[in-house]
């Protein structure tokens, strides 16, 4: 917990000295809708092997603009999914759902008037609810104990056209969804958003 902290510590220290090294310009802040896709799986440290799986995310997200650099927030609804295969040959499918709220500092490598090609990282809470583990009962044992909060990084590249905007990231948790098979999340997402101004 105590790494977890210091991880989200020192990234609100580069936001807030981002910000500060480009406060002479005038910021512009936008609001917008988001959708998209994700493929989610998760590593262990024991014998089963994560297999990525195919969900969706949907929600809102805002933009301040400072020159070049910027500062993002979401917060989505994600539908995960994910399955294992043991090496007796019994497979498991758990899906959930998560509120994730990811915060990024990015910078414009093109910046025009049209479009924007850019990249970015951050970090990102989750908070995980209505899991669902179809599997064998020594499956369901390990999982009982499913940790709803998790803590993790982000990074990433995007394209803005003019008020539409496309990220592709990667988000690797920092924390395990389960203790006892030590399950760390990792995704990939492809967003898909329009900034209302």
């Amino acid at each position: 917990m105590k790494q977890q902290l210091l991880a989200f510590g020192s990234l609100l220290l580069c936001i807030t000295c981002s910000i500060d090294t480009q406060a002479q310009q005038t910021p512009a802040f936008h609001i917008g809708v988001k959708g998209g896709t994700n493929f989610t799986k998760t590593s262990t440290e024991s014998s089963l092997e994560g297999k990525y799986g195919f969900g969706y995310q949907a929600g809102i997200m805002t933009r301040m603009d400072i020159g070049s650099l910027y500062v993002q927030g979401e917060a989505l609804f994600n539908k995960r999914k994910t399955s294992y295969e043991a090496k007796d040959g019994t497979s498991a499918k758990l899906t959930w759902n998560a509120i994730d709220i990811p915060v990024v500092v990015g910078y414009k490598l093109i910046k025009t008037d049209d479009v924007n090609l850019r990249v970015f990282a951050g970090g990102v809470y989750s908070y995980a609810f209505n899991n669902n583990l179809s599997a064998p009962q020594a499956f369901q044992e390990g999982f009982k104990k499913f940790d709803k909060s998790n803590i993790g990084l982000t990074g990433g590249v995007g394209v803005d056209y003019k008020n539409f905007t496309v990220d592709l990231r990667y988000e690797t948790g920092l924390s395990s969804i389960s203790k006892e098979f030590k399950s760390k999340p990792h995704s990939f997402s492809l967003g898909i958003g329009y900034f209302l101004f």
